[in-house]
């Protein structure tokens, strides 16, 4: 009778792995949704965070594939990252996110003051009740790329600071300073008493951006898509100016828009 060889001796490396490996209730517990806390997802939501530290980290979670890319940033930041599926990714997120393996539990981060604002290019965005996360989240990706000093939003009608708006501001969230005010009208009246010139954006505007004198530093208001610049917001600028386009279509999407009118402002500013 031929006889079966003793089980191997699997190695610690070996048990440690297939411990990690064990199942999915095991492995991870996630959080219950609160008001402080913030779930971030992607890899550049998630490497943003880990990289500035601006917020409190609380749980990684990655996936045997997206580990290897995110150790040593989780290490540095002093996460012990979790080992998960994607299948538990996706019932924590919904499977129409798109996690790329990764997951951060984090606080929101802290809130920021006009009299935080601290001028390097001279150039702040105030956001006029632009609801929508997706094109909140590309104007901030857009605001990091030209370093602008901060982007004011209302505290109402404003999308939450959530892991939807994270990943479409592909990383910016971390780094660019968000002021939430209650009255934009008032935040812009206080604006104009620190030295900032006020220029509203509107597809109807009596002015080209082009050509209407510009000086740092500068506020530049956009509005919704739907509703344009409120009246009073309106009132408060100095100036209200268009762009001028070439082709036959003469209004952006809002997030468009603002990518255009930086490269306009920033290019005449030097």
């Amino acid at each position: 009778m031929t006889r079966r060889p003793p089980p191997k001796d699997r190695s610690a490396h070996e048990r440690g792995h297939r411990a990690t490996a064990a199942t999915s209730e095991t492995r991870s517990t996630f959080r219950s949704a609160s008001p402080d806390l913030v779930t971030l997802y992607g890899a550049h939501p998630v490497r943003a965070a880990l990289t500035a530290r601006k917020r409190k980290l609380l749980t990684l979670y990655a996936t045997e594939t997206a580990l290897p890319r995110i150790n040593e940033l989780a290490q540095a930041a002093g996460l012990e990252p979790r080992l998960v599926d994607a299948r538990d990714l996706e019932r924590r997120l919904g499977p129409e996110a798109v996690h790329q393996g990764l997951l951060l539990e984090a606080r929101p981060l802290p809130e920021a003051d006009i009299s935080d604002i601290v001028s390097v290019s001279g150039v702040v965005l105030a956001l006029d009740q632009i609801t929508d996360p997706h094109n909140v989240g590309a104007i901030l990706r857009t605001a990091c790329a030209f370093n602008v000093d901060a982007v004011i939003v209302t505290e109402r009608h404003s999308p939450e600071f959530s892991g939807v708006l994270a990943k479409a501001a592909s990383g910016a969230l971390e780094f660019v300073t968000i002021v939430s005010v209650v009255n934009l009208a008032r935040a812009l009246d206080d604006l104009a008493a620190r030295g900032y010139a006020r220029v509203g954006l509107d597809s109807d505007g009596a002015e080209s951006l082009s050509t209407i004198t510009l000086s740092k530093p500068l506020v530049l208001a956009l509005g919704a898509e739907d509703k344009g610049l409120r009246r009073l917001t309106r009132e408060r600028c100095d100036a209200v100016a268009r762009l001028d386009l070439p082709g036959p279509i003469k209004s952006l999407n809002v997030s468009n828009a603002c990518a255009a009118a930086l490269s306009v402002v920033t290019t005449r500013l030097g």
